[in-house]
Formats: C-alpha cells, structure tokens, sequence
C-alpha cells in the first residue's frame, strides 16, 4: 500500500493497529505518521517503529491519507473537529471510538467526509482481535477494502452495517471479559481438584482457544464439535448436563441482551 497513514492518538489499541500494519510488511514505517500528547510517547514510538513523529493532530490530518483517530471516545469529536479544516480533500477518517456514530462523526469532520466507524476487541493485543468495519456512502470499495485488510493484519475484521453495532459490542467487543470469567472459573475448580493455580489457568486458557480455533477452522456447527466430545456415559456429557441444568445458554444470552441494550441507551446520550 502506497497510502500514507496517520494516527491521532496511540495508546493501547491504536498501538496494537500500528504494530499489526507494519508487522504485515503492506505499510512501510515510513509512510505512518503519530501524533500523542506526550512527547515521550511519541519519542517512543520513533524509536520502536520508526515512523515519523508529528508536533500536532493537524500536522497527522495534512500528512496522511488515512487517518486514524485512536483517542478516547470522550475527547473523540473535539479532536475531530480541531481537525476538520486540515485533512485533505480524499482523505479518509478511520474513527475507533466506541458509541460514535457515523452521523455524530460527519457532524464534527463534515458531511462530505469519507468516514469509517470500526470497533476492534481487547484480543488486538495479541494479534487475535475481532474488528467490524462500519463506512458511510462516501468511501469506495476498494478503501473498504484496505481499512479491512489493515484490521485483518492483527486479527479477522468484517463489514457490517451500524444499525447491528450493539450486537458487536455484546458478541465481540464487551465478550472477552465473559470468556475471562469462563476461564477463571474453569481454573478455580482444576485447583479445586488439586491442580496448581498457573497450571490451572494455563490448560483453561488453550482449552478455550483450541476450542474456539476448531470452530473457525472447521465450519462444523458449535453443537456437532460438542457432540464429538460428548462419549455415552462419560464425563463430558455429565458436565454438559450439570451446565444446562445451570442455564449457562440462558445466563450468556441475557447477559449479552442487557450488554446490548446498555450498548443501545449510552449511543443516545
């Protein structure tokens, strides 16, 4: 890619995006631009990566081609607007800001703005995250495209339209602390049965992303991969039974249910 990047804002998920785009070799670190309040951080980032440091958001805005606007949701609109008058005339504005919406955004950076809404998860981190990509009318296919392929460098990424942004935040941006949960609860009781703690957390840890990795590798139904370890009369199928007894299907879903509607009621603030 021959595009020139900026990010406005770099704390830990927009480094997780920088760290991604030039781990996957499309983006030379010399086509990105940072800019941070801190000096220091920014120091920093020349030094790990070897981008190019920028003295203000609006130097980022003039620079870049695509820019990414990484600061926290509640400084999100005022940064853009700052911004507004120095992007270029094509330039496209990639905003990860949770509970910003597209209208919100064109209403601070202009009505004539390429603009992409994306929401990627905490597993980012680990070159593991789960992104959706949220684009008004303005942006092409092709620039869909790349800010898709950019996400993907770290994790998967996927197209989907804003009115189901709350089900991404119940299903992927809020899940990990559910599946956190999980896996404490699954080590708790390894300890339970005598296994030490690290060793506990370490088994319940690859057993869920083992897991989690048959289900995206194998296209088998979550249910027909269950049934697979479930032998008659055996332990899994006591467990199993133990769990739906429990209403774990039923706590997961409410829980998401009131995840999403919380979701829904802080985008109308």
């Amino acid at each position: 890619m021959d595009k020139k990047i900026g990010f406005i804002g770099c704390g830990n998920m927009g480094k997780a995006i920088l760290g991604g785009l030039i781990a996957s070799g499309d983006v030379p670190a010399s086509n990105i631009w940072v800019y941070t309040p801190s000096a220091d951080n920014v120091a920093a980032l020349q030094s790990e990566y070897g981008i190019n440091g920028a003295q203000s958001a609006q130097e980022v805005a003039q620079a870049a081609d695509i820019v990414f606007g990484a600061v926290k949701p509640n400084i999100m609109l005022k940064v853009m607007g700052d911004i507004a008058s120095s992007l270029n005339k094509d330039s496209l504005v990639v905003s990860i800001a949770a509970g910003i919406t597209l209208d919100q955004l064109a209403v601070a950076l202009g009505h004539d703005r390429k603009i992409i809404r994306a929401m990627p998860n905490t597993p980012s981190l680990v070159n593991a995250g789960m992104t959706s990509i949220t684009a008004n009318a303005l942006v092409s296919p092709e620039e869909t495209d790349a800010v898709l392929a950019m996400f993907r460098s770290f994790g998967q990424a996927e197209n989907v339209p804003e009115y189901m942004i709350h089900s991404v935040v119940g299903v992927s941006g809020s899940a990990p602390a559910y599946v956190f949960m999980f896996i404490e609860a699954m080590a708790d009781a390894a300890v339970l049965g005598g296994m030490p703690r690290a060793q506990a957390y370490k088994f319940a840890a690859q057993a869920v992303m083992g897991s989690a990795k048959m289900v995206l590798e194998t296209g088998k139904h979550p249910g027909e991969l269950k049934d697979m370890v479930c032998s008659p009369g055996g332990t899994t199928i006591e467990a199993v039974k133990v769990l739906e007894e429990k209403g774990l299907r039923a706590a997961v879903m409410e829980a998401m249910a009131q995840c999403m509607a919380k979701s829904e009621a802080l985008s109308k603030n």
